[in-house]
């Protein structure tokens, strides 16, 4: 027989509702003021075509595919689409080299530099024919230094580096080739997959261990634990303690270990709440997996669905942000973590950040959603519904109007994945895998 919780508990569970409903709508609507780092990233791209179009490493046949027709022309295009007032020093410097009318050249020069080698950089740039001299700038920022000799300089041997644009080529086949070829694989997996359904050859799903939680429990674990607590109370009381024991320390290690710590603490209370409501459990008989079902081992039924899963969701994933780029737009709201990641260039403060995003995040979120939530949900709505609103709550937890479309289908390729192969430990992975080269994605257009 089912206790019937009570009044007091009732209470905590309809007042963590409200607080999260209201904290949800206020964080989607303030994501939408948070710039996004998609134009950051396409003009980084876009820069680094530019760069390896010049290298004589790549062969002619394949520099349309890597770098584009006219990448010199594209870049230029981008930054133009910026308000003139929005431009930072350097994409203004970066404009104003790849200008081939000397007014518009010189206009876009009018402007304050803060930092004294990009001030003797802008006086070059005025009078072209001391360029060369300007050599300084090739180790400060190499990017820059490239675009703008070569826009500027009748002699290229003078602009030309050889160890940079090979690099500068091999991490381009990285982003740009990698994700095609995992998006083609991901399409023949489901192609095959189609196939086994048509031919009737589908496998019975493995059991679910369902967590039974009521509606009351769910709502305490993640709009109590996950949300007030969580993100609310904790916070509130952790924030000022890291930010004293950080105060020495400089940017961006500063920043990433508030990141790090911040999300440990954040993960304290759901988990504390999910171990007691487990504990509650003591006179049902625990399943032979566990109420979680991690089941690491073998490692290979582990890793093996966890890489098809992966594969398989990304062309729904990418397709899905484009559709909404297309027809709705940039909405903004980049997750604050992918900006960081890209400016970081600290040792120090990468792995930190590698290791919340890539270990933490993955673990906790799956433990919460996919251990927790869906099998609770499955048990009363079944699999389908279970995965579907999961993947929801998912997607609105990450408090991001930008990414919430793409969330939600990562978070049913998730689901899909947990119902299909009972194991927990293969969601985390298949989560760690698509943070993970993103993370690695953004290390190489740095």
């Amino acid at each position: 027989m089912r206790q019937v919780p009570s009044v007091w508990k009732l209470l905590a569970a309809l007042l963590s509702l409200v607080l999260t409903v209201f904290v949800w709508q206020q964080g989607l609507k303030e994501s939408l003021d948070r710039p996004s780092v998609a134009p950051k990233l396409s003009l980084r791209q876009q820069e680094m075509a530019l760069v390896a179009s010049w290298s004589p490493s790549i062969p002619e046949s394949i520099k349309p595919v890597l770098v584009g027709l006219n990448p010199e022309e594209s870049l230029k295009q981008l930054l133009q689409q910026i308000p003139l007032k929005e431009l930072k020093d350097r994409d203004r410097l970066v404009l104003a080299a790849l200008e081939k009318q000397e007014g518009k050249r010189l206009a876009l020069l009018d402007f304050p530099l803060n930092v004294q080698a990009f001030a003797q950089f802008q006086k070059d740039l005025q009078n072209t024919s001391t360029f060369s001299s300007s050599l300084f700038l090739k180790e400060k920022d190499p990017f820059l230094f490239q675009i703008a000799c070569h826009s500027l300089e009748s002699d290229s041997a003078v602009c030309f580096d050889r160890k940079l644009s090979n690099s500068i080529a091999l991490r381009l086949l990285g982003i740009q080739v990698f994700p095609i070829f995992a998006t083609g694989l991901g399409v023949v997996l489901l192609l095959r997959q189609a196939w086994i359904a048509f031919r009737n050859n589908t496998p019975a799903l493995p059991y679910l261990s369902e967590i039974p939680l009521s509606f009351v429990d769910m709502t305490l674990l993640i709009a109590g634990g996950f949300v007030v607590l969580g993100e609310i109370i904790l916070p509130a009381l952790i924030v000022p303690l890291v930010s004293s024991l950080s105060k020495g320390l400089s940017s961006p290690v500063n920043e990433s270990l508030k990141v790090f710590i911040g999300y440990s603490a954040m993960t304290i209370p759901p988990l504390f709440i999910l171990r007691q409501q487990i504990k509650g459990l003591k006179n049902l008989e625990r399943p032979v997996d566990g109420w979680l079902q991690w089941r690491v081992f073998p490692l290979l039924k582990t890793f093996i669905p966890a890489i098809n899963g992966w594969l398989m969701v990304m062309p729904f994933v990418l397709l899905t942000g484009w559709l909404m780029n297309v027809f709705v737009g940039d909405q903004g709201g980049s997750n604050p973590l992918l900006d960081l990641v890209l400016s970081s260039k600290n040792s120090l403060a990468l792995f930190l950040l590698l290791i919340t995003t890539v270990i933490l995040a993955p673990v906790f979120e799956e433990l919460i959603f996919r251990g927790a939530l869906l099998p609770a949900l499955a048990m009363k709505f079944g699999r389908y519904w279970g995965v579907i609103i999961s993947a929801l709550v998912f997607a609105l937890a990450h408090l991001s109007v930008g990414e919430l479309a793409p969330l939600f289908v990562l978070g049913i390729g998730l689901g899909v994945l947990r119902v299909k192969s009972g194991r927990l430990f293969s969601c985390a992975i298949m989560h760690s895998l698509w943070n993970g080269i993103t993370f690695i994605n953004l290390l190489l257009l740095r």
